[in-house]
C-alpha cells in the first residue's frame, strides 16, 4: 500500500493537508482510527489567516455561508459595557472570526479530500509502529481493536502525525515534550441563543472569573465559565446557574445540546521534524482552547508544510528547508501559547477595586482606534498571517 504521503490523523488539520497535498497531485493515504465523527462542537472559531488557507481549497465560501461570522466582541462588566473590538480591519477578504461547529468543517473537508481521490481517507486504522530511514519511511497498522497479525504496512516518502495532543506517533518517534499546567478550569455548554447579542462574542469581565459566550449557527450560543477548580458532574443547570449568578443572563437548561469540562494544559514538541516523520497540529504543539487558536495554528502548519513536502515527492528534498520550517512552527508556537496565556489571565478573579481599575485600561485601550486595530490583529492571529508573508518571501529567495 504505497503512497507519496501517509497522514495519520483525520481530523481537521490531516484532512486540510490532504485535499493540499491531493490537489498538487501528490498521492496520499490518511489514516483514522475513528470510524464516525463526535458531533460535539469542540473548537468553532476559524481566525481570518486560517479562512484565507482554506480559501485554496474552494471551501472558505461555503463555510462562511454555513457558519456565523463573528465581526466584533465586547467586553461587558457588571452589567456595563467597557469595551468593544470590531475586526473590520483585521483582513480585506474575511474580517471576522468564523463560528462553524469542528464536525462540519471535518465533514466539508472530508468532501474535498473525497473528490480528489475516494481511497484516501482509510477509516477505523490503529498504528502500530512507524519506521523510517534517509530516503522513505512506513507505518503499520491495523484494524481498530483488531489483532496485530491482521495489520497493513504503509509505505510512502513521508509520514505525518496528525494525530492530536496524544499523538501515537510522536511517541513511536519518541519526542520529548515541554508540558505546562495551569490553574485555570472551564466548564462550557451549548444553550439556545440569547438574542440580545446577536452575532457578536461577548466577554463578561466579572470578579468571580470571566465567563465567554459566542454564537454558533441554527441560533445556538455557547457559554463558557471560568473555574477556580476542576469541576464533577457537570449538569446543564449547574452552568445555567454559574452564568446567572455572574451575568444576570439566564441560558435555558432544557435547551442544552452539549456539556463539557476541561482544565487547561499546553505542550510543545521538542522536535516536529525527525527524519521523515513530521508533526503537525496538535501533535506538535497543544495550546489552551481559550482564544481558539489550536486548529488554525495546524492548518497554518500544514499550509507552510505543503509546498516542502512537494519537493521532496520530486526529488528536491532540501533539509535546511524543514529545519526553517521547524524553526518558524515552533515560534510560532510559542507566541499563541503566549497570547492563549494572556487571554486566560484575563479572565482569572480579581477583587472589586482591581476589577475596577482593569475595566478602565480596557475601556481607554478600546477607545483609541490603534490600540483596538492592534489587539483584534492578535485575538485574530494576523501576526501568523504577517510572519507566514515573510517566511514565504525568504523561502522564494532561496535556491529550488
Amino acid at each position: 500500500m504505497n503512497a507519496d504521503v501517509v497522514i495519520v490523523g483525520g481530523g481537521p488539520v490531516g484532512l486540510y493537508l490532504a485535499a493540499v497535498l491531493l490537489r498538487q497531485g501528490v498521492s496520499v493515504r490518511v489514516l483514522e482510527r475513528r470510524i464516525a465523527r463526535n458531533h460535539h462542537s469542540r473548537a468553532i472559531g476559524i481566525h481570518p489567516p486560517a479562512l484565507a488557507a482554506l480559501d485554496q481549497l474552494g471551501i472558505a465560501r461555503r463555510m462562511v455561508a454555513e457558519g456565523v461570522p463573528i465581526r466584533s466582541g465586547l467586553a461587558v462588566s457588571r452589567g456595563r459595557t467597557v469595551g468593544h473590538m470590531p475586526f473590520a480591519g483585521v483582513s480585506e477578504a474575511f474580517p471576522f472570526v468564523l463560528s462553524l461547529p469542528q464536525y462540519r468543517t471535518e465533514q466539508l473537508l472530508e468532501e474535498q479530500v473525497r473528490a480528489l481521490d475516494s481511497g484516501a481517507l482509510v477509516s477505523g486504522m490503529e498504528v502500530l509502529e512507524v519506521a523510517h530511514d534517509g530516503g522513505s519511511a512506513s507505518v503499520s497498522a491495523r484494524p481498530a481493536g483488531g489483532a496485530a497479525q491482521g495489520s497493513s504496512t504503509f509505505r510512502a516518502s513521508i509520514v505525518i502525525g496528525a494525530d492530536g495532543p496524544r499523538s501515537g506517533i510522536r511517541d513511536l518517534i519518541g519526542v520529548p515534550v515541554q508540558r505546562k499546567t495551569y490553574p485555570d478550569h472551564y466548564v462550557m455548554g451549548d444553550f439556545a441563543d440569547h438574542p440580545e447579542f446577536g452575532d457578536r462574542a461577548v466577554l463578561f469581565l466579572e470578579s468571580s472569573g470571566i465567563v465567554e459566550s459566542f454564537p454558533l449557527p441554527g441560533a445556538v450560543r455557547r457559554w463558557v465559565v471560568r473555574l477556580g477548580k476542576p469541576v464533577g458532574g457537570a449538569t446543564p443547570e449547574a452552568l445555567a446557574r454559574l452564568v446567572a449568578d455572574r451575568t444576570e443572563i439566564h441560558p435555558e437548561a432544557a435547551t442544552n445540546t452539549m456539556l463539557s469540562a476541561f482544565s487547561v494544559r499546553s505542550s510543545i514538541a521538542r522536535r516536529t521534524v525527525s527524519g521523515r516523520v513530521i508533526l503537525v497540529g496538535d501533535a506538535a504543539h497543544e495550546i489552551s482552547p481559550i482564544g481558539g487558536q489550536g486548529m488554525n495554528l495546524g492548518w497554518l502548519d500544514a499550509q507552510a508544510l505543503a509546498p516542502l513536502i512537494v519537493q521532496t515527492v520530486t526529488g528536491r528534498h532540501t533539509p535546511e528547508d524543514f529545519r526553517d520550517y521547524e524553526r518558524g512552527r515552533y515560534q510560532a508556537a510559542l507566541r499563541a501559547r503566549r497570547q492563549a496565556e494572556i487571554n486566560m489571565l484575563l479572565g482569572r478573579p480579581l477583587p472589586a477595586p482591581v476589577l475596577a481599575l482593569r475595566n478602565s485600561v480596557i475601556g481607554a485601550a478600546a477607545a483609541s482606534p490603534v490600540v483596538n486595530q492592534w489587539v483584534a490583529g492578535r485575538f485574530t492571529m494576523q501576526q501568523e498571517f504577517d510572519a507566514s508573508v515573510v517566511s514565504g518571501s525568504s523561502s522564494r529567495s532561496c535556491p529550488g
